[in-house]
Order: structure tokens, then C-alpha cells, then sequence
């Protein structure tokens, strides 16, 4: 998944499950991420680098493709 676009929209949505119960200013001061943005990546207006997401998949023990969903596109003719 290497520099490919991503659906932010259903990674952001993944984020938050995988946050729970977590606050988002507890993971974000234990991630070293600001608040804000964190909160632009779970609210899917933003990507994280290829190094946060690594980062954040690390912290919640999965792959970054189990968090980030690469945008699928079709090719009708």
C-alpha cells in the first residue's frame, strides 16, 4: 500500500473502533500526535505519513492495511 490514496472516510471509522474506549487526547499524548490531528485522521479529512501510519498500527497491534483501506476504483466500459 505504498503511497496509495486511501479511503479516509472507513479509515477514520476504523481508527475510532480501534480507540474504544480510549480517549482521543490519551492517545494522542502517548503517540506523540496532536489532538487536532488525530481528530482529522479519524474524522477522515486528513492521511496520515507512511511513518504515523505505522506508528498507529503498531500502537493498536495490527497491520496498517487492517486500518488504512486503499480507494478502489473500477474501470467501466
Amino acid at each position: 500500500m505504498r503511497n496509495s490514496k486511501v479511503n479516509m472516510t472507513e479509515s477514520g471509522k476504523r481508527l475510532r473502533e480501534l480507540r474504544g474506549i480510549r480517549t482521543r487526547s490519551g492517545v494522542s499524548k502517548v503517540l506523540n500526535i496532536p489532538y487536532s490531528t488525530l481528530q482529522s485522521y479519524e474524522d477522515g479529512e486528513r492521511e496520515p505519513s507512511e511513518e504515523t501510519k505505522q506508528i498507529l498500527a503498531d500502537y493498536y497491534g495490527v497491520s496498517k492495511g487492517d486500518i488504512f483501506v486503499p480507494i478502489v476504483t473500477t474501470n467501466i466500459v
